[in-house]
């Protein structure tokens, strides 16, 4: 079976790669023909655990390539995933240019029966306009060529995403032909044989599935900040209310987790488009309206406690604040929408030095905001003057610090834990003032 996947970002360069473990013949297709020449070289441009040996695996064994021209090898393929980018428009709705230029190129070179799926987040909708761009293509070339489109949302995980693709929870696939159906189960087949569950529904209710998923997940994120806010007010921990709520099976434990706000290229980006595909229905989101004001207001929230550690804005003038973690989550370098990125505006703002450490995304934050904090060699280094230590990204190597080390280091002995990974009691044993979310 041959497929072609157009974007070689995250979701097209893992999926392609996933693809051709099965073995399929996939060819990854991008119109940066940097990138493309990197790829061929080996050189991946994306940080993700296990990507590079499993691109080099299958580049060797013949079953992936990389190509800038999609019109040449189309007529080659069974089916063409699309995955480009679909960027926030200024409005919040996601910006469909690069979905209908893929859709336009589709039909000026279609010479043959194909199934063309969105693989990209998009809106309710969007599959019908993909196959509208591609119908105006053919009747401008006076050709009636069959076709069908399909949606096939990704559920992937920064960081755990080839695990996700080869043993997933779910996977969603949209048609409307029993033909388009029969060519995705034949894909997909390696996954049925392992009775991982590949549900098939109609197009515009995939569509909205990635949408509803994320925004959910994002809604008990925001709501469980809310409480742990609110918990340090009352005097209740939000680690206790955690473990109260989530014995509950019908709600359960995952994405309870207090912290300093959410981030990366999924969560912020779909509730705001599905906010506004309902403003464009004639209907308001009042739930995720309020989840992402609570969102954007956590992610000043380390910055509050700073200001009352010092005694307002002018206690925090010329202060070193060292900070842990660049990223918006760990095993990923992807600094889309990260809190780092606020809190380093607001300490700037506020005349702080920043001494910054993250073990994967130190060359990312250089690459958006160049020079404007100081980039550590280890966290150990980070705090080495420090006034205070801000924790954002909960890394694996930042769970058991050596307090010692870092009490004689640092100029003020003061933590505060954005993520709530530190045990209170060893950190003040240390002879440290903590302070962390929800408590």
């Amino acid at each position: 079976m041959n497929i072609a996947i157009v974007g070689t970002g995250y979701v097209g360069l893992v999926s392609g790669t996933c693809f051709a473990d099965t073995g399929v013949n996939v060819t990854c297709v991008d119109v940066d023909a940097a990138k493309i020449e990197r790829l061929q070289q080996g050189q991946i441009p994306i940080y993700e655990p296990g990507l590079d040996e499993l691109v080099k695996k299958n580049v060797n064994a013949g079953r992936l390539k990389f190509t800038t021209d999609l019109a040449a090898i189309l007529n080659e393929q069974d089916i063409v995933f699309s995955a480009v980018g679909t960027p926030p428009d200024e409005d919040g709705s996601a910006d469909l240019k690069y979905v209908l230029q893929v859709a336009r190129t589709i039909g000026q070179n279609l010479q043959k029966y194909i199934v063309v799926v969105t693989k990209s987040t998009v809106p309710v909708g969007t599959a019908q306009k993909v196959h509208n761009a591609i119908s105006e293509e053919l009747q401008k070339r006076g050709v009636d060529i069959p076709f069908d489109v399909a949606s096939n949302p990704e559920f992937l995980k920064e960081g755990n995403a080839i695990k996700d693709f080869m043993s997933p929870d779910r996977v969603v696939v949209g048609v409307d032909s029993e033909k388009a159906k029969k060519a995705l189960s034949r894909l997909y087949k390696p996954f049925m044989m392992n009775n991982f569950r590949v549900i098939f529904m109609d197009i515009p209710s995939a569509e909205m599935t990635k949408y509803a998923a994320n925004s959910m997940l994002a809604t008990r994120i925001s709501f469980m900040n809310d409480i742990a806010n609110l918990c340090e007010l009352v005097g209740a921990d939000v680690n206790m209310v955690r473990a109260g709520i989530g014995s509950d099976t019908r709600i359960g434990r995952k994405f309870l987790y207090a912290g300093c706000g959410y981030g990366g290229s999924c969560f912020p980006k779909d509730v705001k488009a599905l906010i506004k595909t309902a403003d464009l229905n004639g209907y308001s989101m009042e739930v995720l309206k309020a989840v992402e004001r609570v969102n954007e207001r956590q992610k000043s929230i380390l910055f509050d406690k700073l200001l009352k550690a010092f005694g307002g804005q002018e206690g925090l003038k010329g202060k070193t604040i060292a900070m842990w973690g660049l990223s918006f989550k760990p095993e990923t370098d992807d600094m889309r929408e990260s809190t780092a990125l606020v809190m380093i505006d607001k300490l700037l703002d506020a005349g702080c030095i920043i001494r910054a450490y993250d073990p994967i995304a130190m060359n990312e934050c250089k690459r958006r905001i160049g020079d404007k904090v100081i980039y550590c060699r280890d966290m150990y280094d980070a705090v080495l003057d420090a006034d205070a230590l801000l924790l954002l990204t909960e890394w694996k190597e930042f769970r058991l610090p050596t307090w010692g080390v870092i009490k004689k280091a640092m100029r003020n002995p003061l933590v505060i834990d954005g993520r709530n990974i530190f045990d209170i009691e060893e950190v003040e044993e240390n002879g440290f003032e903590y302070h962390c979310i929800g408590k």
